[in-house]
């Protein structure tokens, strides 16, 4: 059984910088890949922001985070991070961690396993 948990989520002003967790706990796999996905608004898609390749530490980003965020992972801790800097507006939303065997993919329906999600708002 995989649990993924998140946090870190809040209110931020624009320009500010938020750091959001998510803690894994179970067995993936023995080659697996952690992702950040981000719902803007209800009704919309989720859509792909940031993997890493547990294994390789290979990562990979949407164009439009590229140079503000950062994936990084903590082995010893089972904890994923993303360090968002340089915020705005539009990147506010539901931010769910989600777990996969094998290599980075970038859609949702390819990770089997997924976290609650973590709300962030970023503010003008």
């Amino acid at each position: 059984q995989v649990e993924l948990v998140e946090s870190g989520g809040r209110l931020v002003q624009a320009g500010g910088s938020l750091r959001l967790s998510c803690a894994a706990s179970g067995t993936i796999g023995s080659k697996y890949t952690m992702a950040w996905f981000r719902r803007q608004a209800l009704g919309k898609e989720r859509e792909f922001v940031a993997a890493i390749d547990w294994s390789t530490g290979e990562v990979r980003y949407t164009d439009s985070v590229k140079g503000r965020f950062m994936i990084s992972a903590n082995n010893a801790k089972n904890t994923m991070y993303l360090q968002m800097n340089s915020l705005i507006p539009d990147d506010t939303g539901v931010y769910s961690c989600a777990a996969r065997a094998d290599v980075i993919r970038y859609t949702d329906l390819e990770y089997y396993y997924w976290g609650q999600g973590t709300q962030v708002t970023v503010s003008s």
